[in-house]
């Protein structure tokens, strides 16, 4: 055999495990995830706002349009290929753009306001950390049309509603800023490279890298040695036009009005010129340096740069993994949202099997939302018991050729010591609701 075909065979050997930074969500993971989609999905209900659904592969020129070709995104982490027509392809690294080009080209911004959401996986290559993944997952919420702070407020709102949900309201603090209008953001442009190129010594490389390219994204910066003179730097909200600084203050007192807490953070910036006004995220001192929870902002030059006539619009987008694993970290989930089995069905013998199948089914039809498994396979009576305590259920129910005879099953408790019983099937339903923490199944 030649050292290439040894070569080629060791490599079909190999064992193909999952691209380093792209994760299997496990099933003890999965309901997790399940807990928090359910709650974003009721909340988008309760607030008037319907979900889009778009393709995670898009023309590459959709993001260097609207990201802009001079940023990290485009430049350094986009999944880009080439397929066999010769398109120039890209695996969406973030939500917005999409949203914005699926709206436009299905005519919904036309003389109409809309409130959408969205969720899915999006993709970046950069460095994978915790918290920080090549692909990720992002719920965005978008809304296009309404120029008012009004708007603004109700997104904030939306978003702290959530947290509390979560119980995570007192773990997030709200910052806020204004970019003010393109024409005061340019003038500010050029009064804040003034002010870097005169301390062009103390600017890091990537901060010289961006002096000519994304300055507002330096005041980003978390690196000490530059943390005195960015604290010196000109302000953004020193330069605000009139308009832009009254729709500031009627947000803010939206916000008072509402007992919203937050801080007015000058050094919050977006990089993209199509943001305007408003921009926000919540952050948390519980994850260490993956501070920022949501982030979101006025984006009403977006449509316009795209190719459509202008159209006021803002948004906020979280991503998934980070607010799990801030769930996890202050141990937040409810022991309910892990998916735990409340009844393990098992027959006692291969006589019975046919029978509990069919009361597995009356069982789930009469409580739809009982969480119960059906034990398959067969095996000694041991063997059944063994899967049974390991299912992790509360309760099992066993159904033997003396039960199957009287109509019965043995109610045996799993996590209790109680004595077992013998109970009728006919209102089994209704023990079982009973038993179940006294909450109603059907």
């Amino acid at each position: 055999m030649s050292t290439s075909q040894a070569s080629r065979d060791a490599t079909s050997q190999k064992k193909i495990q999952a691209i380093r930074g792209m994760n299997d969500l496990l099933p003890e993971q999965s309901v997790l995830w399940q807990y928090v989609e359910r709650q974003i999905q009721a909340l988008m209900r309760r607030y008037g706002y319907a979900e889009i659904r778009t393709p995670i592969v898009e023309q590459t020129a959709l993001f260097k349009r609207s990201i802009g070709e001079v940023t990290d995104i485009v430049e350094k982490e986009m999944y880009t290929f080439d397929d066999r027509n010769g398109d120039s392809l890209t695996l969406r690294p973030e939500g917005t753009a999409s949203c914005v080009r699926a709206a436009m080209e299905h005519g919904l911004l036309h003389n109409q306001t809309q409130r959408l959401w969205y969720q899915g996986p999006m993709f970046r290559h950069e460095r994978p950390q915790k918290g920080r993944y090549r692909q990720f997952h992002q719920v965005g919420v978008e809304a296009f049309g309404l120029e008012g702070p009004d708007i603004d407020a109700e997104l904030i709102l939306l978003s702290a509603r959530l947290w509390k949900q979560l119980g995570l309201f007192d773990q997030v603090t709200l910052e806020l800023n204004s970019l003010g209008s393109p024409q005061a953001r340019a003038a500010y442009r050029d009064t804040l490279v003034r002010y870097f190129e005169a301390h062009h010594e103390v600017l890091d490389e990537d901060s010289r890298r961006r002096l000519s390219t994304n300055p507002l994204r330096i005041l980003d910066s978390k690196n000490p040695a530059m943390a005195d003179m960015l604290a010196d730097a000109p302000r953004l909200m020193d330069h605000l036009d009139a308009e832009s600084k009254a729709h500031f203050e009627r947000l803010t007192a939206m916000l008072d009005a509402a007992g919203i807490s937050y801080v007015i953070n000058p050094r919050l910036v977006r990089g993209l010129d199509y943001y305007s006004r408003t921009v926000f995220e919540w952050t948390t001192t519980a994850l260490g340096s993956q501070g920022t929870v949501c982030a979101g902002g006025r984006f009403d030059g977006l449509v316009e740069q795209l190719g459509g006539k202008p159209v006021p619009a803002v948004g906020f987008a979280m991503g998934i993994e980070r607010l799990i694993l801030l769930l996890d970290t202050l141990d937040l989930i409810p022991e309910a949202a892990r998916g735990e089995l409340d009844v393990y069905l098992l027959p006692m013998s291969d006589a019975t099997e046919p029978a509990a199948l069919l009361l597995a089914e009356r069982l789930r039809e009469a409580l739809p939302a009982l969480h119960l498994q059906l034990h398959c396979g067969g095996g000694s009576f041991k063997s059944r018991m063994k899967k049974a305590d390991r299912s992790g259920a509360r309760l099992a129910l066993l159904l033997g050729e003396d039960e199957l005879a009287e109509g019965s099953v043995t109610l045996k408790f799993l996590r209790e010591e109680r004595e077992q019983q013998r109970v009728p099937q006919t209102g089994l339903a209704d023990t079982l609701t009973s038993l179940l923490t006294g909450e109603s199944f059907a």
